[in-house]
């Protein structure tokens, strides 16, 4: 028996933003298909490829990490896989039974209870009734629904539809698992539960195509990564370069989008890093000092003061660290013109990875947003030979802050 269970080869699928055309390709589709020509690989007008000539295979017991923007086309590939659109060129082999976590609430039938919804779904995955009797109470354990398994699906929370398809998909054991980012939905305690399951069958053989913006997830789960971008694959490989590739491409639209000023009284202008010796690094070390400057503008003196914001998010988009830059100083009466802020961090504890770094302004008792600017830099975090009990019971960032006003 082949270890490989899913085969990719060289698949394309295209839409149309147009329903009327969409309509009249479709029956050109069909009368071409009648009469046993191939499809056309030439775009008709208002047509895209949502996936654009992609291939790869995926061994027993591997996890596939998919990631890239919304819209790129992992749900499409998804679906293709799970055969619930057709693919307009190309070859997918798939070796046993299938599950799949796609959509929030897809395959279950709303008037129906949990329980029925079980027998319903596990018959499609290919298991008689017998074999879902003894996994019922698993199912059900998992998911954490025992109240509830005889009450109508429709009455379900969303965290209760994505704890139950996820048990019913999971539990089962399928030779291949596809999951979709739906697991976003479930609280803390249930993705560790169920990434904790999912190295277990994982162990077992299962294979995994799993889709997800957290690269956390990704990065320690994933054998392998593929990234796509409006429909291509922009690279593919080893897990960890997928990501920073991912990460980059995303700071460098981030980073160079224009920041509107027309509405702001505070206009950040730019900022960046250094290791507080006025030396640009690529990256600053687990634990060293460095500093941020940051140059803004103020359009007009500030009568209720000024305090600055500045947060840290991680690639997930989740916020890390934080802090207010509150002065006596600039309690109030701040006059117009140029300044410079800078920073300095004398207690790096972000560990290795990229954070984006945002700022905000605000009058001093904080009844008005004065100016923002998300992404306004990056800081490079990474690891060496670092030891974290040394910074047990330490503040995250110890700061001092210096302000001049530039002529």
């Amino acid at each position: 028996m082949s270890d490989v269970l899913v085969s990719v080869d060289n698949v394309s699928k295209k839409f149309c933003r147009s329903l009327k055309k969409s309509l009249w390709y479709g029956v050109q589709d069909m009368t071409s298909e009648m009469l046993g020509r191939s499809g056309e690989r030439e775009l008709r007008p208002d047509e895209f490829w949502a996936i654009n000539d992609m291939s790869f295979e995926l061994k027993r017991g591997e996890c596939l990490g998919l990631i890239g923007p919304n819209g790129s086309g992992k749900s499409t590939l998804l679906k293709m896989l799970n055969g619930l659109i057709n693919i307009d060129h190309g070859r997918i082999t798939l070796c046993g039974k299938i599950g799949a976590l796609i959509e929030l609430g897809a395959g279950f039938n709303p008037i129906l209870t949990g329980r029925e919804n079980i027998y319903i779904n596990a018959s499609v995955l290919g298991y008689s009734k017998k074999e879902t009797d003894r996994k019922l109470e698993e199912i059900v354990d998992f998911a954490d629904i025992q109240g509830f398994i005889d009450t109508p699906v429709q009455n379900y929370s969303s965290g209760m539809k994505v704890r139950l398809g996820f048990a019913v998909a999971a539990q089962m054991e399928p030779d291949i698992l596809l999951i979709d980012e739906v697991l976003a939905v479930g609280d803390k305690g249930f993705i560790v539960k169920c990434m904790n399951h999912l190295w277990k069958i994982k162990k077992n053989g299962t294979s995994i195509i799993l889709v997800s913006h957290n690269m956390y997830h990704i990065n320690a789960f994933a054998d392998k990564a593929i990234l796509l971008n409006k429909g291509r694959v922009d690279k593919q490989g080893e897990t960890l370069s997928v990501t920073e590739r991912y990460d980059n491409i995303f700071q460098e639209i981030e980073l160079n989008k224009p920041i509107n000023e027309c509405s702001m009284t505070v206009n950040f202008k730019k900022a960046f890093i250094d290791n507080n010796s006025g030396e640009l690094h690529e990256f600053i070390l687990t634990g060293d000092k460095f500093s941020l400057n940051v140059h803004f503008s103020i359009t007009h003196n500030l009568e209720y003061g000024l305090v600055i914001g500045v947060t840290f998010r991680a690639n997930d988009g989740q916020i890390v660290a934080g802090f207010l830059v509150k002065r006596d100083e600039f309690r109030s009466n701040v006059e117009k013109g140029n300044y410079s802020m800078s920073v300095i961090i004398d207690n790096n504890l972000f560990l290795e990875g990229k954070y984006s770094i945002g700022v905000s302004a605000f009058n001093y008792d904080y009844t008005q947003n004065l100016g923002f600017a998300e992404p306004i830099a990056v800081l490079n975090s990474k690891t060496i030979n670092y030891n974290p009990l040394e910074f047990v019971g330490k503040v995250l960032l110890n700061k001092s802050v210096k302000f001049v006003k530039c002529t």
